[in-house]
């Protein structure tokens, strides 16, 4: 199922003053979202359906998740497909969670006001260029103070009418543009846009969170043996949209024939066996739209793990870097190391020439 389709299906079924019990079509619908357009969203997304807990909501709606701000959307920011109460229209909307300030301010305009001073200081810190074409203001036709509250957090959206409902690949298009927008908003200090107060200079802080520890820290290996215990030893800790990635790559290219395995090949993100021969596969989440450090990365990681993890083994893996969007000029940069490269684009998973050529995409 397609995006559009999913829209437009539950624009006509849903029915507020219905139970939310099995066997209601459009409650079954939204609960079986995460199955229905999963598959289709940006890479390492997640998705999930609402229609209301014990009673049916007025304003069903489909959350859109980077895994590594939030999964729950009481509070944080993430993306939402919200439906009018009349079911005429839908805004997708980057949404502050609202129960948070609802448990602090109660319901009403002190709430309201919060919101809207909130994603007015976080429109402030975006780039001009990334959120210019995304002032629509929702209204989604309902005096409930959670429907309010959803007009009052909006960040940043799109209102679609539901009798025109644009083709599918305008609203992945604006889905991928709108994840972007997230992944962006996500990065600035909270305390500069959600707190009450807000005084002072806003600044900057480049490098680590304070608390936070590289995991190879004193890490020396003397032979090559000692790297491999030692790296093999060693929590590495991977972000959720990395996770989500491998989790969503994995049936697809078991589908085209590979055999995926993430079982015991620590430190190595993925392997890929078909066959006699073996691919190593390391993952990456190109932040901000910048490809370059996510492609630095993929490259040192597989050829540092080609090295020393097979030095002892008869086989020599092929080298695959995953990516959760295009790299642009840098998959040919890739190749001119021997490395395949792959990354979910808008109708699916697309790659390099090498990675054509091994089937792991098809070619366009």
């Amino acid at each position: 199922m397609d995006i559009r389709d999913l829209l437009l299906q539950v624009a006509s079924t849903y029915d507020s003053k219905a139970s939310t019990t099995a066997g209601i079509p459009a409650q079954d619908l939204l609960r079986a979202v995460p199955d229905r357009i999963g598959t289709v969203m940006p890479a390492g997304m997640e998705v999930e359906g609402y229609g209301g807990k014990g009673g049916a909501t007025a304003t069903p709606w489909i959350g859109v998740f980077n895994p590594d701000v939030t999964r729950d959307p009481k509070e944080n920011l993430y993306l939402a497909y919200i439906f009018a109460s009349d079911l005429e229209s839908v805004s997708l909307t980057l949404q502050q969670g609202v129960t948070r300030l609802h448990d602090e301010l109660k319901t009403g305009q002190k709430l309201r006001a919060r919101l809207e001073q909130n994603a007015e200081r976080l429109r402030r810190q975006l780039p001009n260029e990334l959120v210019k074409n995304w002032s629509d203001r929702p209204s989604f036709q309902h005096n409930g103070w959670r429907a309010l509250a959803y007009e009052a957090s909006s960040v940043a959206a799109r209102n679609y009418e539901v009798a025109n409902m644009p083709p599918e690949s305008a609203l992945r298009k604006d889905l991928w543009s709108m994840a972007e927008i997230l992944q962006r908003a996500a990065t600035i200090e909270k305390t500069l846009w959600y707190e009450s107060k807000h005084v002072g200079v806003e600044i900057e802080y480049v490098g680590k969170h304070i608390g936070e520890v590289d995991p190879l820290d004193g890490f020396r290996p003397k032979s090559d043996s000692d790297y491999i215990a030692e790296i093999s030893a060693r929590q590495q800790v991977k972000k959720r949209r990395h996770e989500s990635l491998i989790a969503s790559f994995g049936p697809y290219v078991a589908d085209r024939g590979f055999k995926p395995v993430t079982t015991g090949v620590h430190p190595r993100d993925l392997v890929l066996l078909k066959g006699a021969r073996e691919w190593l596969v390391e993952v990456k989440v190109v932040k901000s739209g910048n490809p370059t450090q996510a492609v630095r990365e993929a490259l040192a990681q597989l050829l540092e793990y080609r090295h020393f993890l097979y030095v002892e083994q008869n086989v020599k893996p092929s080298l695959v870097a995953l990516f959760t969007e295009s790299i642009g000029v840098y998959a040919k940069y890739l190749e001119s190391h021997g490395i395949a490269s792959v990354w979910k684009a808008l109708d699916g998973w697309e790659g390099s020439v090498s990675a054509v050529s091994w089937g792991l995409v098809p070619e366009r």
